[in-house]
Formats: C-alpha cells, structure tokens, sequence
C-alpha cells in the first residue's frame, strides 16, 4: 500500500531545510566579515515569510510593518547619508528598507485593487488625494532626472509613505481599530526604547559622533532621524495620555519618560524644536495651564543635566559657518547653500532636476535641508504646488477633526495629537529635511490617518440638519 505524503509535513520540513541553510551562510558570512553576506539571506527568508502574511493577513501585515520599521535600519547595508549624497549610490536598493518598500508597495497594490473591485471605491479624502498629487510630481520629475535610477528610488520611498496612509485610511473604518494601529505604532517605541536603553546599560549606547558631540541614535543610523520619529511619538503620545485607562496610561507614561531623555540626548535642534512646538500646540488645545508648567521644568531640568544640548542651541550665535563638520553655526550654513541650490531649478522649473538629486548636482554634496526649497528646486513648480496642497490638507484635516471629535474623547485625543504633529512637521521641515526621513514619515502618516478617519465623522447636529461628510471616492 502506497502512502501519500503529507503536504504538511512535507512544508514544515522544506521551510526547515531553508532555515538550517539560511542559518550556516548566515554563520559563514558573519566569521568572515561579510555583513551583506550575512543580512541578505535573512532578509530572503523574512521577506518570505512576510509575503506570506501579506497575501493571507493584510491587516496584520499592516501592524507588523509598523511595529517593526522603526528597527529596520539595524541591518542597513550601506553607511548613513546624513544629509549628503549617498556613496553607494544605487547600492542602497539592496537595504532591507528598500526591499521591504518594494515588498509593501506590491502587497499593498494588490489589496487595494481587490478593495476597489470588490467595493467599487475606496474610502479618500482631501488629504489622500494632496498625496497622491505628491507621490505622482516625484515619479514625474525622476523620469526626467540625469540619474533617473537614483532619483526612482527616492521616489519609491516617498510612494510607500503615500500608499501606507491610503490603505491605512481603508483599514481604520473606527475608533477599534484606530487603536489597534496606533498600539502597533507604540510597539515601535517599545522595540526602539528597549534596543537603547539595553545597549546603554551595557555601557555601549547606539550613538554616532558628530563635531564635538556624542549623540544618541538609537536603532536608526542617524541621530537626527531618531530625534524626529520621537518628536512624533512624543507630541502624539502626550495628547492621548489622559484618554487612556490606567495601566495604559501608566506604561505610555513610562515610554513617554524614556522617549523625552533619549530626544535631549539625540541632540537634534530641529527635533527639539518641533517637539516643544507640537507639545505647546496640545497643551493649549486642552487648556492644561499644568502641561506648559511641565514642560517648562523639563526644558531647564533638560538642559541642566544635558549641558551639550545647550551647547549645540548656541552654536547658532558662533559666526563660524560650517556645513560638512555640524560643529558651528549651521543655520548660517544654511541659509548660503539655499542661496546657491535655488538657481538649480532654472534648468526645468516646471518638473525639477529630480527627487534626491540636488546634493549630486553641487561641490558640497548636500541634502537642501530646507522641504519647502527641495520641493522647487527638484520636482519644479508642479512638485511644490502638490507639497504646498499637502502642507494644507494636513492642516484641514487637523480642524476638521478638531471640530468632530467629541470633547473629553479618546477621538479627540488623536486630533488634538495629529494637529500638534502637523504644526511640528510643517515648522521642522522650513529647516530640514523631513521629507527624507520615510521612517520617520509612516509614523506621521499613521496618525494622518487616524486623523483623517475622525474627520469623516459626522459633525454635531445642532440644528437638525442632516450633517455632510468629507468622503471622496478615490
């Protein structure tokens, strides 16, 4: 008698012999030095398995993407630009970042189109289509880049920030599952928080060295990037902190503690910056004469116990301009190299010189660290039309929530966290550049998208009229 074999077992025991290989190259690359030897093969696996959950479990996809991006960077292949031009080039497209980017846009691709087949139209709004209009002028302007490979693959980073807050406006139909992403968001900072402070314990901090400071970097590769994904996390965090139950409210206090030391010790002005503008925007939208109290001791205690972040906000009365060292007066810097990148647009204004094309177009090899003079001078007049229009939506889709979310409401939590976010972005990114920082950018769209979904409520009736809501098919 012939016995048929187990698809089952024969699965478990394939998936087996591809771990036990995995793991000896793995081993075998690792001896010898080779670290993309030694990524690369988990990656493959990993991809796998998350293909796998992408195309049985799209919403718990979605999640896990979150809570984990923010540890991603940890097994970056190529070193960090730090707001030049990449050495590496396209190598970058190798990063698991990037290939995780190609993997979300694909498995996202395809659930929308099956949403729209199976609905016949998907949830929108004013803010998704600004996106759009965003995601679209990159493409556009990368096809017309002298380096049109470089220039697609930063427009394909800044599409994944554009699909993630379109299928994260089709996953949170209400306040249920609102939450369920925004407790994947703060599984991020757990990952992130607890990657640190097991790092600092062991008296070897992730931190890198720039000029005469040490600052933190946490599980990305820049200290600036980390500063600003806590900026976010921070604003968010302190204006939902008072809607949560208590056990909630007790471990966010706790994360909100570490995230606050960890954002002094980056030492990233703009992040600092933002972060005491988006916390003083909550503190007045809840009326909290106690909050601003606070977060006026936390400013002196802060700069009292970490004298160099005091150090670094007076570098900006040095008359030393320096832009390739960050000891000096950068905001000076700054000002001289937007002078000089802003004639790069005259070569087509209409369409730019292309996405992350600026710094291979000038002798220092710099990012525009200014969004709003990036948006001109690389994706041209259309590309900062479609900025601008996003910078509005952002804003009305803050008022709109405001305005619908009921008072004393966890609903009004978040829009009172994603306006506080949204005044923070739009400072930091006159300064910065923000819009570089995509993991950054899905934890800002994330609450967008929160925001966007309490926006399409319906309004108070006072008048027994029949309310009239913000959805637009897309």
């Amino acid at each position: 008698m012939t016995r048929r074999l187990d698809p089952t077992r024969l699965l478990t025991g394939a998936a087996a012999l591809a771990a036990a290989v995995v793991a000896v190259v793995a081993g075998i690359s690792m001896a010898a030095g080779d670290r993309r030897g030694m990524v690369l093969p988990l990656a493959a696996v990993a991809g796998i398995a998350v293909a796998v959950l992408a195309l049985t479990r799209f919403a718990g996809y979605v999640l896990l993407m979150l809570a984990v991006r923010s540890c991603i960077d940890l097994f970056k292949l190529t070193g960090p630009s730090a707001g030049q031009a990449e050495s590496a080039g396209t190598a970058r497209a190798v990063d698991p970042s990037t290939l995780l980017a190609v993997l979300f846009l694909l498995a996202a691709g395809l659930w929308l189109a099956a949403q729209l087949s199976r609905h016949g139209r998907l949830r929108g709004s004013p803010l998704s289509w600004a996106m759009l209009l965003v995601g679209a002028s990159s493409v556009v302007s990368a096809l017309g880049a002298s380096r049109p490979a470089n220039s697609l693959l930063e427009a394909l980073r800044i599409l994944t920030v554009v699909v993630m807050f379109v299928v994260l406006e089709q996953l949170m139909p209400d306040t249920a599952a609102i939450r369920r992403v925004l407790l994947a968001c703060y599984a991020s900072l757990v990952l992130a928080l607890g990657y640190t402070v097991v790092l600092s314990l062991l008296g070897n901090p992730p931190a890198e060295v720039k000029g005469d400071f040490t600052r933190i970097s946490g599980t990305f590769s820049q200290s600036t990037t980390f500063g600003r994904y806590l900026m976010f996390m921070v604003i968010f965090g302190f204006a939902v902190y008072r809607f949560l139950d208590r056990r909630l409210r007790a471990s966010l206090g706790v994360l909100l503690a570490l995230s606050l030391l960890f954002l002094l010790l980056t030492n990233t002005r703009s992040a600092l910056l933002g972060a005491a503008i988006g916390l003083v925007v909550v503190a007045a939208l809840h009326r909290s004469k106690r909050m601003l109290v606070t977060l006026c001791v936390v400013a002196v205690a802060g700069v009292a116990l970490v004298p160099a972040v005091g150090e670094r906000f007076a570098q900006l009365g040095t008359s030393r301009a320096v832009g390739g060292d960050p000891t000096g007066n950068t905001l000076a810097w700054r000002i001289g190299y937007w002078t000089e990148i802003v004639t790069l647009a005259d070569r087509n204004p209409v369409t730019g010189i292309g996405p992350n094309m600026t710094q291979r177009e000038t002798d220092e090899a710099k990012k525009p660290h200014n969004d709003f003079l990036r948006a001109y001078v690389e994706t041209g007049l259309l590309g900062l039309g479609a900025y601008l229009l996003m910078l509005l939506a952002f804003l009305y889709t803050a008022r709109t929530a405001l305005r619908r979310a009921p008072p004393g409401s966890f609903e009004r939590g978040v829009a009172v966290g994603f306006t506080g976010c949204a005044a923070a972005f739009v400072a930091v990114s006159a300064a910065s550049n923000v819009i570089s920082n995509v993991v950054t950018l899905w934890y800002f769209v994330a609450f967008a998208a929160a925001a966007s979904v309490i926006a399409r409520q319906p309004a108070p009736n006072l008048t027994g009229e029949q309310p009239r809501g913000t959805s637009v098919p897309v």
